[in-house]
């Protein structure tokens, strides 16, 4: 058996998926929509060869020292020449946790093992672009999905296969039933799909709740608003726990209608933080917050929830001013996650 891989694949470019507001019908995608769980996980490929395993993340960056577990299982249970897609995951109290994902990433060489112990990962593996040093990217997903399942036989845990299914009904089930293990919603992919790396070939669906929030802030002018900064009551306060997307032109008139000038006991700074609304953001500069009364709005939210902030931006709705700010609660599902 070959154990070394095809060209271009070992830190291999990995197809995606574009956002959609509706789960896809069967026959949305060439050869029939198969639908699987969209884990909220770090994207990873793992590539095996005969010196080892290697995991790399989406950008291409070499993350396997962060995750020693899962490159042990590679090593152990799939073969060199072999390059398979999925995603890193570590669950606490049978729920998805990205926080500890994202601490693996700043934990210090000496401390990593501990921390492995306490909070292991683990693997969904969900396509594979190489097998016995073949390319497989140039076979239809069913195919690649049949060698798949082959390639997993005989995995044990930390490495699993992500389930998947071809049956709607199957499908809108999980869509609801999932998000209470942290699953953000839906991939979609073609049965007849050849796998393209870097191309949005496969469709995605969040799974999303509207809940209320406190706007006690904008960014932009207050009789021009361009989002909402949104808080959440914890721990004694008042938290800003993110903020929308760009509102649109009529939104930001609807809503600068009910923004009026805040008291004097205002819970907010009038500067903050880039990453207190955006945790991925480069930015550096601080943000300056348009301070208001606060005021109750709705909102659309994925389920893509740090303990703190949503990790994605938030969806206006609409301005709801005859609730009274001060009996937003925290919502159930976010409290308990």
């Amino acid at each position: 058996m070959p154990d070394t891989l095809p060209a271009g694949l070992h830190s291999p470019a990995l197809a995606m998926a574009k956002a959609v507001d509706r789960i896809p019908p069967p026959d949305a995608l060439p050869g029939g929509c198969i639908y699987e769980p969209k884990f909220d996980g770090f994207r990873i490929a793992i590539s095996v060869d005969a010196k080892g395993a290697t995991l790399f993340s989406r950008q291409g960056k070499d993350l396997s020292r962060y995750f020693p577990d899962l490159v042990a299982a590679a090593i152990a249970y799939i073969p060199a020449g072999c390059v398979v897609d999925g995603e890193a995951l570590i669950w606490s109290n049978d729920r998805l946790d990205f926080n500890s994902l994202q601490q693996r990433m700043i934990t210090g060489r000496a401390a990593l093992p501990a921390f492995v112990k306490e909070r292991p990962a683990s693997f969904a593996a969900f396509d594979i672009l190489a097998v016995a040093g073949h390319d497989t990217r140039n076979i239809m997903l069913r195919d690649r999905r049949a060698l798949l399942e082959e390639l997993a036989s005989d995995w044990r845990p930390p490495l699993n296969l992500s389930p998947v299914t071809s049956d709607y009904d199957t499908a809108m089930q999980w869509f609801e039933d999932l998000p209470a293990t942290g699953c953000e919603g839906l991939v979609v992919k073609g049965s007849g799909q050849l796998y393209e790396g870097g191309v949005r070939q496969w469709l995605k669906v969040k799974h999303r709740d509207d809940i209320h929030v406190v706007c006690a802030a904008v960014i932009g002018r207050r009789d021009r608003p361009f989002a909402v900064v949104a808080g959440l009551p914890m721990h004694d306060r008042l938290w800003i726990v993110g903020r929308t997307s760009p509102l649109t032109a009529a939104s930001s008139r609807t809503l600068a209608a009910h923004l009026h000038i805040p008291r004097p006991d205002h819970p907010w700074p009038e500067q903050i933080s880039p990453g207190l609304l955006d945790r991925f953001t480069k930015d550096k500069e601080p943000v300056h917050l348009t301070r208001v009364e606060p005021l109750v709005v709705e909102v659309s939210a994925d389920v893509a929830w740090s303990g703190r902030s949503f990790r994605h931006p938030l969806r206006y709705l609409r301005a709801r001013p005859e609730l009274n700010p001060d009996e937003v609660k925290l919502p159930d599902h976010l409290s308990a996650a």
